[in-house]
């Protein structure tokens, strides 16, 4: 596993955290770079919905930019609105409930895929993460709050796995990530006050 690799990775995800906690769109592009270099790093330790995963995340990334950037969505009711940069807002009893289905059925898809296709040894762990991290970007894509809460989970059972499959270095990432989540809740949770008294 080229360790090197791994450490450019850590620095571009501290940025990209930085950025996220900032509400900065120019998060995105660190969305893009950060999974351009993880495809390598966890194929090579053997993780493979994560190696899959950052695919998603490179597709995501233009639909976040897209999003934030003049509140792009492919539902009907947001193309009739007027192009502006997306607010954070607080995701509705619907939306939960699709997360949830979309969290179940890529738990599924992600754990067999996993056990039959491929040697993994923490198919269900590792489809664990994946899935809740496919929800997790959708969410910050649609600037969701509630997105913090999601990454929360992903961010403390992703160190225990990273440390567990020897990736040391994105270990201690994700435990910082864990306990920066709770700091950017706080300051989205901010951030939102002021918006909405600029209105």
């Amino acid at each position: 596993m080229n360790e090197a690799l791994e450490i450019v990775g850590v620095v571009v995800g501290v940025i990209y955290l930085w950025l996220e906690y900032r509400a900065s769109i120019y998060l995105w592009i660190a969305s893009i770079v950060m999974p351009a270099i993880y495809l390598f790093v966890y194929y090579d330790a053997g993780l493979y919905a994560d190696t899959a995963i950052n695919i998603y995340y490179l597709a995501i990334a233009l639909y976040g930019w897209a999003a934030w950037k003049w509140g792009f969505s492919f539902s009907r009711k947001s193309k009739e609105q007027p192009q502006k940069e997306l607010p954070i807002s607080h995701i509705t009893t619907r939306g939960w409930i699709a997360m949830a289905t979309l969290y179940a059925v890529m738990q599924l898809a992600i754990t067999a895929a996993l056990t039959y296709l491929t040697d993994s040894d923490v198919a269900w762990f590792n489809g664990l993460t994946s899935a809740l991290s496919i929800v997790g970007m959708y969410m910050l894509a649609r600037k969701y709050i509630e997105q913090w809460w999601v990454w929360l989970v992903v961010d403390i059972l992703s160190a225990g796995l990273y440390f567990y499959k020897g990736l040391h270095f994105t270990a201690v990432l994700y435990a910082a990530y864990a306990v920066i989540a709770i700091a950017g809740y706080m300051k989205w949770k901010r951030l939102m006050r002021e918006q909405y008294a600029e209105k």
